[in-house]
């Protein structure tokens, strides 16, 4: 069976009339002689407390691997969230969990110590750890732990 070809149009295609084109584009910021906003300003940044709430769930739920952590970890943090990681404890069969609160406590410049409720479902998790800021300006998580105290130090593990 042949295919017969189509007729090609000798028009062209109607053009576009969007006022959004080049040339006729409302000002970006309509507010012409208030104060601008800096750019740092416009952008809010996350807080460090939220970004490590939401890495170290992504690693104890089995979403990343514990690895994707080790440039974000400084001292035993590392072997601990290893370990805690091994046992998959924020991992669930149906509802994936979220961090549901945060809250800190700054014990020093350049510290943090954090806790975090973490809800799944109708279970609802804690989580704590601390932050902090290194030489090169940044937070790197120091401890970490899951629904009570850590156990002791081995360092035959």
């Amino acid at each position: 069976m042949s295919r017969k070809p189509q007729p090609r149009p000798h028009h062209r295609p109607p053009t576009r009339h969007d006022s959004r084109r080049p040339g006729s584009a409302p000002p970006r910021n309509p507010a012409r002689g208030r104060a601008r906003t800096t750019p740092e300003a416009a952008v809010a940044q996350p807080r460090p407390t939220d970004l490590f709430a939401d890495r170290l769930l992504a690693v104890l739920s089995g979403q990343r691997p514990v690895h994707w952590m080790l440039r974000h970890t400084a001292g035993r943090a590392y072997d601990d969230l290893a370990r805690l990681a091994e046992r998959g404890p924020l991992r669930t069969h149906g509802t994936r969990p979220v961090v549901h609160d945060i809250g800190y406590y700054v014990p020093r410049a350049g510290a943090l110590e954090v806790f975090a409720r973490i809800t799944a479902g109708n279970q609802l998790r804690a989580m704590a750890f601390r932050l902090e800021r290194g030489n090169d300006h940044r937070w790197r998580c120091t401890a970490v732990e899951l629904e009570g105290p850590r156990p002791p130090h081995n360092p035959e593990d």
